[in-house]
């Protein structure tokens, strides 16, 4: 995949066809979607900006600036009509975004997303320094360990070294779980499509079913043997739900 650079942003557009926005989490990368890009750029729009976590001051790290950043692109981009797609605080990002954007979507949906409890790296910030523990907090984010590959763990672990940019983590960590959208996500009015890992340890399953419970217009599905990230563990089994979700789905 090609990653574009326009009018300072960074992202991924392939594709044709109605549009799906992909929100990527705290420790995410553009790469965490492969298997969504490669499925649904046949016959979609897919489009992934590259969030800034790492690069944007610290004073303002946080959800706010993160929704800004988003609603700025999407205006730089001249896109509407929108699928939006968010993985744990990308999908706190896609909730904020649609209350105060539904006109621009479509339909949102959520796969292990913040925005009512979430287990942060397991109960922690990580210690830099330590490969060991970062290695085996990054496997608590899968069922198999065997998802967090060497690169995986080695990308967090140099993220977690820049003393810069763990302080922006540690902040818009902070920001998510301030930031409780209980009493607001009842006013989300497009469908909302939640896709969860039946095994998730960091926003279990109980919070799927409270998003399920406060959302109007809700269609919860569960993938077994998965944990945070079904888009990357069960790429097949996400995409057959999506895209039955996306085909069946009136949202007039």
């Amino acid at each position: 995949m090609q990653v574009k650079e326009e009018n300072g942003y960074q992202f991924i557009d392939e594709g044709e066809g109605e549009i799906l926005l992909l929100l990527h989490g705290l420790f995410g990368a553009l790469s965490n979607w492969d298997g969504v890009v490669n499925h649904f750029s046949k016959n979609y729009r897919v489009i992934i900006p590259l969030l800034p976590i790492y690069t944007m001051p610290v004073k303002q790290a946080g959800l706010e600036a993160l929704n800004k950043f988003v609603e700025e692109f999407v205006t730089d981009q001249g896109i509407s009509d929108l699928n939006i797609i968010g993985n744990s605080l990308g999908g706190h990002v896609g909730l904020i975004f649609t209350l105060a954007n539904e006109d621009k979507v479509k339909r949102l949906i959520l796969t292990g997303s913040s925005g009512l409890f979430e287990n942060a790296m397991g109960g922690s910030f990580p210690r830099r320094g330590s490969y060991d523990y970062i290695q085996e907090r990054v496997a608590y984010t899968f069922y198999d360990p065997k998802t967090a590959t060497k690169e995986l763990v080695d990308e967090v672990f140099e993220t977690t070294k820049s003393i810069p940019k763990a302080l922006r983590i540690v902040a818009i960590a902070k920001s998510a779980q301030r930031n409780n959208m209980a009493d607001d996500i009842p006013n989300i009015k497009v469908p909302t499509l939640l896709i969860w890992g039946l095994n998730d340890t960091i926003t279990p399953p109980y919070v799927a079913h409270e998003f399920d419970r406060l959302i109007p217009n809700t269609t919860l599905r569960f993938i077994d043997k998965c944990c945070h990230a079904p888009m990357m563990e069960q790429p097949e089994q996400f995409n057959v739900i999506l895209e039955d979700y996306l085909l069946n789905t009136d949202y007039s």
